[in-house]
């Protein structure tokens, strides 16, 4: 419209366009001339960018008039940062060397070398130029006589005899005496000092339960270098552990590799963490990952978290590491392109915390561990690393490994993940219930690589050699156990240049033990870590002079059988420890057994010769021995199949007083491989709350009985009356949620049932807890009350003198568990107190009321056992957990090796058999009768001591060939 409000007139063909007519306004024509410009900028750039392969800084004109910020407006300061980050993302480690250093990053200044005279070492590995097939087979592998010099925290030399010229004039002396001297143990999977000890809530750093997937947690923020337990590892020559998170995660988090070094008391500058790390330039990162039974039971909850099974955990594991790859890739891609100049970069380099770790886990930086047990677990995970491209150093606890080594064989990296063992820790769990003693020597068999570990505080890694020495005795190879838990460990944690042997260049963490450390109780005499001996005075223990094994080549075959005969001769028995006089014996005795019995233990000319003609089997041992069977105390034996699965399980008493005998179920793997290892009865108790609690009467059984109306099967349907006060009494009954208060309870159900009964009480049932303490406190039956504080002890004594003075009636009172019992041992034989059953025999602190534990030399003069039998006191050893049932025998050597004379063989084997039986007051029949005995071929008490015949009480003997 016009300014008038009408139309515009029409003048088609006639005007010049608008355009053409108007003259541009001076603003409008700078615009124009700028736009053109940056066109032509982002014109040539673009050119300059794809006619520059070669990566070379692009032109000048490129760069924004302001030379801190790019055109985008990004920081070049901060992008020149990201560039020099993406030269740490594709760093490749490699192992810390050891050999050229001239002093361990470790080593402080201040301290004097150390020559270490007369040693016996073991190296490491093999003898220059041994064919490697044959070293695997242990050639050139042997104990030498030398000296091992220490200087700058290094392994200096490692000769004959070292002169006392070649060395520095300020060098401290240590003789060895021709002791074992080998590189400090590897533990490859402790929580020591995140999961500190005793176990306390405000101490437990052990998990992060926040997610499922948290592989950007660190053990190091939780590591407490105050943790006693750290002190108590190093006692038993364990010099570096790597510290895991826990296993309730499918990723669980970063790991750490710590050496048992703390403080200036240990010759270091500071008490922290960052100053116990193995390695302070940080070569290699380690993570720890788990699948199986624990994350599905901690974070399953159908329809809100998962996983909530097996197949949930791959899906968690693949979102992850998918996850972690797209960050990857996307920094790869940025890295590239800012490699060009980064200048033209319109964003900064994508970094995201949470996934950092994982990413670099993928960049093969890290070294990672995976909790894993079963064939599934197995075979699902090595499926992700190949599809996500990344190595596994070892599966841990691995219990079905041995059965599958081809699956192993395919996981990613050319190299098969070793498998971080026990020796026989099982049945706890589900996943635990199909595992073999022997898989240890049928891996190594396989090409494998197995580790022996302690899953710290699941076992006391102090004693993380005695699991190597079991699997010697299991069939491994001598050489091979011990590169398990040294040469081993330290290849898979990247330290194979610098830890495990003995040899110049390498870390100067050396122990020295006062036996063979794959012996029964072998312990250190002195450890030096860095070069720097950890005890200025050590407990050494009073045992012969030492001498290393020869290794049993007859180990390796694993037994075969057993085979049921009814009549059988044992030849070669050198060695007979019956609690019985047996007359006439040489050093080469013959043993017949007939139906079951022993008949005839000597020259036994006539039976030889008869049955020479009636083709009775003969067998000959080497260095046999004769002993009555053995006897499972205070486990859940007969009661329990699975730890962990309650339907295979009797389950808890809580409030109610229940009799084992009425929830006996045999014929399970527990009862059957205790018979094997020749323990043929067992004294179990129901149980109050957790594994180690009990409540209401035990039940004496055999073991190699398949049901409990089999003949003789109950050998004492009520054996004793049992009570727990341990802090789990607090938590299984709602009327006694304190000590005193649980005290105080027993106090009064004693009380009462020492008055005199009643005519009323005549119909009194005679399975009730009343009609069981009447039988207390007239004297029939022990009372045994499972205990680890001195001081509840101390009321317990109490409490027993007010009883006896109420009775006049001595109350045969036992205590088990009994952590502390040592700090009352004089008190104990005063109060003439019926016997003490250790379980476990050495305690290691896991609870609060166990603090006060003696954890023997090189820390403490003796341990419990000890101080108890100097006092006088009556001593049995009892079963913390099922597991511990192969190693009762293994158990008592460690006492009479360990005794220093306190305890005889014969004495020692009375411990985990007829000791137990007095204590209670059963009688037990003699071998002739009863026909209870095993034959072995070595020591019951020594490693290499095997089952090679079993007799139970079944009318016949079972032979292991």
């Amino acid at each position: 419209m016009d300014e008038k409000g009408g139309l515009p007139s029409h003048r088609a063909g006639t005007e010049t366009p608008r355009w053409q007519r108007q003259k541009p306004r001076r603003s409008r024509a700078i615009r124009f001339l700028a736009v053109g410009c940056l066109c032509f900028i982002a014109v040539a750039q673009w050119k300059q960018v794809f006619s520059n392969p070669s990566g070379s800084r692009p032109a000048a004109s490129v760069v924004s008039p302001n030379q801190d910020v790019t055109v985008h407006g990004l920081s070049v300061k901060r992008l020149q940062e990201n560039l020099a980050t993406c030269e740490s993302l594709r760093k490749k480690p490699q192992d810390p060397i050891g050999a050229g250093r001239e002093r361990n990053a470790r080593y402080l200044d201040g301290h004097a070398p150390t020559l270490i005279k007369n040693a016996t070492v073991w190296v490491g590995e093999p003898a220059a130029n041994t064919p490697p097939d044959a070293a695997r087979k242990g050639a050139g592998f042997a104990w030498i006589k030398a000296d091992v010099y220490l200087e700058y925290g290094l392994i200096k030399k490692v000769q004959s005899s070292i002169a006392l010229s070649s060395v520095a004039s300020d060098t401290v002396i240590f003789d060895a005496n021709g002791r074992p001297l080998t590189a400090g143990i590897i533990d490859m999977h402790s929580h020591a000092g995140v999961d500190s000890l005793p176990s306390l809530w405000g101490n437990d750093d052990t998990n992060e339960m926040a997610s499922d997937i948290t592989p950007y947690v660190r053990s190091i923020d939780g590591i407490q270098p105050f943790d006693h337990q750290i002190q108590v590892i190093k006692s038993g020559g364990v010099t570096t552990s790597l510290v895991l998170p826990g296993s309730a995660n499918n990723m669980g988090g970063e790991a750490f590799v710590i050496k048992h070094a703390v403080g200036k008391t240990d010759g270091r500058n500071e008490t922290s963490a960052v100053d116990m790390l193995a390695d302070p330039d940080r070569n290699w990162r380690y993570m720890k990952m788990a699948c199986g039974e624990n994350p599905k039971r901690v974070y399953g909850n159908a329809g809100k978290q998962g996983p909530t099974s097996r197949l949930g955990e791959s899906w968690e594991f693949r979102q992850a590491f998918e996850k972690a790859t797209k960050v990857v890739q996307e920094q790869d891609d940025w890295c590239n392109a800012a490699a060009a100049g980064v200048h033209h970069m319109n964003s900064y380099l994508p970094q995201e915390l949470r996934w950092e770790s994982l990413g670099a886990l993928l960049r093969h930086q890290v070294r990672l561990n995976t909790h894993c047990y079963t064939i599934p677990d197995l075979e699902a995970f090595v499926d992700h690393t190949n599809e996500f491209k990344f190595k596994v150093q070892a599966f841990h606890h691995a219990h079905q490994t041995f059965l599958v080594p081809e699956i192993l064989k395919r996981a990613y990296g050319g190299e098969p993940p070793a498998s971080a063992l026990f020796a026989d820790n099982m049945w706890y769990k589900a996943e635990a219930n199909v595992a073999s003693e022997y898989a240890g020597k049928i891996l190594y068999d396989n090409g494998l690589t197995p580790i022996y570990v302690s899953d710290n505080p699941v076992l006391n890694a102090q004693h993380v050699v005695f699991e190597a020495a079991k699997g010697y005795k299991y069939g491994l190879s001598y050489h091979a156990a011990l590169a398990a838990v040294t040469t081993a460990p330290a290849e898979r944690l990247g330290f194979g240049n610098r830890l495990g042997k003995i040899k110049p260049g390498f870390d100067a963490d050396v122990v020295v033990w006062d036996s063979d450390p794959l012996s029964v109780g072998a312990a250190p005499v002195q450890v030096w870590i860095d070069g720097i001996a950890q005890y200025d005075d050590p407990v050494v223990l009073k045992k012969p002079v030492a001498e290393v094994m020869v290794p049993d080549e007859s180990l390796s075959k694993i037994p075969e059988g057993p085979v049921a005969m009814d009549q059988v001769i044992f030849t070669g028995v050198s060695n007979v420890l019956l609690n019985e006089d047996v007359e006439h014996l040489s050093e080469n005795n013959a043993v017949v057994v007939s139906k079951g019995k022993v008949t005839c233990i000597g020259a036994c000319e006539a039976e030889l010769q008869a049955a020479s003609r009636s083709n009775t089997p003969i067998i000959k041992l080497n260095n046999g021995y004769l002993t009555e069977s053995l006897t499972a105390f205070g486990s859940k034996i007969g009661l329990n199949a699975i730890d962990a699965e309650k339907d295979t399980d009797n389950g808890p008493s809580g409030t109610s007083f229940t009799r084992a005998e009425d929830g006996l179920a045999l014929d399970t793997q527990k009862t059957n491989i205790s018979y094997t290892y020749g323990v043929t009865k067992a004294i179990t108790a129901p149980r109050l709350r957790g594994l180690d609690t009990h409540h209401g009467t035990s039940v004496g059984f055999l073991t190699g009985a398949l049901s409990p109306l089999s003949n003789n099967t109950i050998f004492a349907a009520d054996a004793a009356v049992h009570y727990t006060l341990t802090p789990s009494t607090k938590s299984a009954h709602p009327d006694t949620p304190s000590i005193s208060a649980a005290i105080a309870a027993l106090r009064t159900k004693l009380l009462t049932a020492a008055k005199p009964q009643s005519q009323d009480d005549d119909t009194t049932d005679p399975y009730s807890e009343a009609s069981y303490l009447r039988l207390v406190t007239n004297g029939t039956l022990p009372l045994i009350i499972t205990v680890h504080s001195a001081d509840t002890i101390a009321a317990l004594l109490k409490l027993k003198t007010l009883i006896e003075t109420t009775t006049q009636t001595p109350l045969r009172l036992i205590l088990h568990g009994a952590a502390e019992a040592h700090l009352l041992a004089p008190s104990l034989a005063a109060a003439n107190i019926t016997g003490v059953i250790l379980a476990p025999l050495f305690s290691y602190a896991t609870s609060w009321d166990q603090r006060r534990a003696l954890t023997g030399a090189p820390l403490t003069r003796g341990t419990g056992v000890d101080r108890l039998v100097e006092a006088g006191v009556k001593v049995g050893i009892g079963l913390e957990e099922d597991w511990v049932v192969r190693d009762l025998g293994l158990l008592a050597g460690t006492v009479w090796r360990n005794g220093e004379g306190r305890v005889g063989e014969r004495e020692a084997l009375g411990m985990v058999g007829r000791g137990l039986w007095e204590m209670v007051g059963v009688e037990e029949p003699g071998v002739r009768e009863g026909g209870h005995f095993v034959l072995w071929e070595g020591s019951p008490l020594g490693i290499g001591g095997r089952v090679k015949g079993v007799a139970g009480g079944r009318g016949w003997v079972d032979v292991w060939e």
